[in-house]
């Protein structure tokens, strides 16, 4: 991938950095995890370091191509001011008059910061030619562009591969280091190799599950996506979230694992409720016996504890998607004895971005004693995969 130096002198220079800011807000549009915002600096104070002007771009949440207050940048041009030191000027729009009078008389080392890309149709549109024609309109306002939102680079969009074909680009810091990382666990990992996979469905991992099995030594399951899988060794899975359409897709891949001599572990119990509330009564279940009117939300001790031992067993791990609904404290302990032991593990430990990094940072734990953790859940994924990804390959040479 090309790096910031390929850009030469940017002292005077307007530089277009794509960032993902899609942080999380409380009702009162607080940022709750400022995580996303912080892995940004690295690549901004480089370039304010060397006197170039920037402009940022990113978005919040899904507001559909239409201007919604509620998606509004402005609680992270407040909150990325307060890292910087210095003020972020926030446009009131994408590329319209605000944004070209915001960006038209920059100093050096001064910092714009547009409004929601996503408030503009094009951005996410399938059509060629609309987000080629929003990404001129980007490309006017800059000498040069670096793209440094991982959580968004398996995406197709306008200010992410688009403008990079119409500006001098580069990868910036952040990128550059979640590549590096996630490599460790696609090329020629230290073995064992153990995969923990969570989160509600396993529609949404079909294809990493069909490449971990020809690549990791241990498949780790847990969350939601779980009880598709007990469902398909013949288990009771009550009320448990449950997508009966993938039963048979869930009993192919235990029958794979087996073939390939992957170790497939699944929860021998569970924490159940008899619905979905922080505080609903919480009991513990085998994976043999769970109650017709019970869901699971999360995994049980014994699971957690088959699991911390088989992550302590192994050189590399990866971790992606929670056991279990960690907001509810009485349903949190499994994620949190997942986290507890990839902090402990000897070998080189990556948290796959999303929900995953979130429970990291709510359930307290320290973030420098986990070898990576990874700000984009679903490219992280794209890329454990074996997919190419857009916003990576317009970057190479």
């Amino acid at each position: 991938m090309r790096t910031i130096d390929s850009l030469g002198d940017i002292a005077g220079k307007k530089i277009f950095v794509r960032a993902d800011f899609n942080v999380p807000l409380d009702e009162n549009r607080q940022i709750t995890d400022d995580g996303r915002i912080k892995a940004a600096l690295p690549t901004i104070k480089r370039l304010l370091s060397n006197n170039a002007k920037v402009i940022l771009a990113a978005h919040l949440g899904r507001p559909k191509g239409t201007v919604n207050p509620d998606f509004s940048l402005a609680p992270v041009a407040e909150r990325l001011g307060e890292l910087l030191g210095q003020k972020v000027q926030l446009a009131k729009d994408t590329v319209g008059e605000d944004a070209q009078r915001c960006t038209a008389d920059m100093t050096a080392g001064a910092v714009v910061l547009l409004e929601n890309v996503r408030f503009d149709a094009r951005e996410t549109s399938k059509d060629d030619a609309e987000r080629q024609e929003l990404a001129a309109a980007y490309a006017k306002l800059a000498d040069c562009f670096v793209s440094d939102g991982f959580g968004v680079v398996h995406r197709k969009q306008a200010s992410v591969y688009d403008i990079a074909q119409l500006l001098p680009s580069a990868a910036g810091e952040l990128v550059f280091k979640e590549i590096d990382s996630l490599s460790k666990a696609t090329l020629n990992p230290a073995r064992p190799y153990t995969v923990v996979l969570g989160g509600s469905k396993v529609s949404d991992k079909l294809g990493v599950i069909e490449n971990l099995l020809e690549k990791a030594d241990r498949l780790l399951i847990g969350g939601g996506m779980a009880y598709t899988f007990l469902r398909a060794q013949g288990y009771e899975v009550g009320t448990s979230l449950l997508e009966a359409d993938y039963v048979e897709t869930a009993r192919s891949y235990l029958e794979k694992a087996q073939e390939k001599g992957v170790e497939l572990l699944l929860p021998v119990d569970n924490v159940t409720a008899p619905e979905f509330k922080a505080d609903a009564p919480a009991s513990v279940h085998s994976s043999e016996a769970m109650p017709a009117g019970e869901m699971g939300l999360d995994i049980g001790p014994e699971t957690a504890k088959r699991y911390a031992e088989a992550i302590a067993d192994s050189k590399t791990i990866v971790w992606n998607g929670p056991m279990g609904v960690f907001e509810f404290a009485a349903f949190s302990a499994g994620t949190r004895a997942v986290a507890q032991a990839m902090q402990d593990a000897a070998g080189f430990t990556i948290v796959g971005g999303g929900d995953s990094a979130a429970a990291v940072r709510t359930l307290g734990f320290e973030e420098e004693k986990f070898n990576h953790i990874s700000t984009g859940g679903g490219a992280s994924l794209a890329f454990l995969e074996g997919k190419t990804l857009p916003g990576i390959a317009v970057l190479e040479d």
